[in-house]
């Protein structure tokens, strides 16, 4: 089977298409990704103004082209938080599905992060043990623990780099006393989730996902990202305090001239540098994992569970009662 996976997220919209079939490893075949800042286009009234509307429906119609040209079966579209904080949030999406047909489902935060646990699970496996699961977005941060595939605790918080940036620094780079304010703002809106997912008990492994992480870790000396995914790369609190006095002092574009730091969100990496330390102490976490799976990943693994083996015949009714929840499948129609 071939599927393609939309992610409409607050940086950009990624699409994904890999091969694989119920208890295989997604292949990956093509990947296109469009910088859209689609958190930057919402108003003073947290609508998503027109030339953001406009943006994203150029975006979801080339990757929706993409995926058919790909040959796609089945193409799966969902939107986090940029979407999922408009006020305008329904009738975007009636838009989008109207002039694309493309329907995109919005996820709420707390799935965001169990879907997120899910491929962490199945990347590390069952030898992990109690898994502690950290993921910095553009406009969140997702946090899950537990034992099994469903997390036992999952939170979404709204400290996201790219909100963080905008809500809190006006100069680049920010001067020390906006990035005290937020760190101290940081901790406060953490300590009571971070107290809730302590409770559950005690990790055996802790792992940080997705963008900010894998930045955070090649900047303290992980190896790159040509190395492969399968290089083992971790992050330490005492590298990341280093790490905070260096980046803290430069400019977005400085930073992006470094190896390891994406151009599109070098501007985000004090907010990101911030909230990484403070969830860190917050769960009294000295080391962690870096992880090359996260939400889209673990939205491809929910979709291959719903086959029935080789015969591709979808189960999603016999899963959704029984696992994470519904997510919405949308079956291709490329004519």
């Amino acid at each position: 089977m071939r599927l393609a996976v939309l992610d409409v997220g607050s940086n950009t919209v990624h699409l994904q298409v890999v091969d694989a079939h119920r208890g295989a490893y997604p292949q990956p075949m093509t990947s296109d990704k469009d910088v859209l800042r689609l958190a930057e286009y919402l108003d003073d009234e947290g609508a998503l103004s027109a030339d953001g509307v406009k943006a994203l429906l150029e975006s979801v119609h080339r990757a929706r082209e993409i995926a058919r040209g790909a040959g796609c079966d089945d193409l799966m579209a969902f939107a986090t938080s940029a979407l999922r904080d408009a006020g305008n949030s329904a009738d975007v999406l009636a838009q989008v599905r109207q002039e694309t047909g493309v329907a995109l489902e919005v996820l709420p935060g707390e799935d965001e992060a169990c879907w997120t646990f899910l491929a962490v699970r199945r990347w590390c496996g069952w030898s992990a043990g109690r898994l502690l699961v950290l993921d910095i977005g553009g406009g969140s941060l997702e946090m899950a623990v537990g034992r099994d595939e469903t997390p036992e605790v999952a939170a979404s918080v709204a400290l996201g780099a790219g909100r963080l940036t905008r809500e809190a620094f006006t100069a680049d780079p920010p001067p020390r006393a906006e990035v005290t304010r937020l760190t101290e703002r940081v901790r406060d809106e953490l300590a009571p989730v971070a107290e809730r997912l302590r409770a559950a008990g005690p990790p055996d492994r802790v792992v940080g996902t997705s963008k900010t992480f894998r930045t955070l870790a090649r900047l303290a000396g992980a190896a790159p990202s040509g190395a492969g995914p399968r290089v083992h790369r971790t992050l330490t609190r005492q590298s990341l305090r280093q790490l905070a006095e260096f980046v803290i002092r430069m400019s977005g574009p400085d930073l992006a001239e470094l190896d390891g730091v994406s151009p599109s969100r070098a501007h985000q990496l004090v907010a990101g540098t911030v909230v990484a330390g403070a969830a860190m102490d917050a769960l009294g976490i000295a080391e962690l994992d870096i992880c090359p799976w996260a939400l889209r990943e673990g939205v491809m693994l929910r979709r291959f569970d719903m086959l029935d083996g080789a015969n591709g015949d979808d189960r999603s009714a016999q899963i959704s009662a029984a696992g994470l929840g519904p997510l919405t499948t949308h079956r291709a129609r490329w004519s």
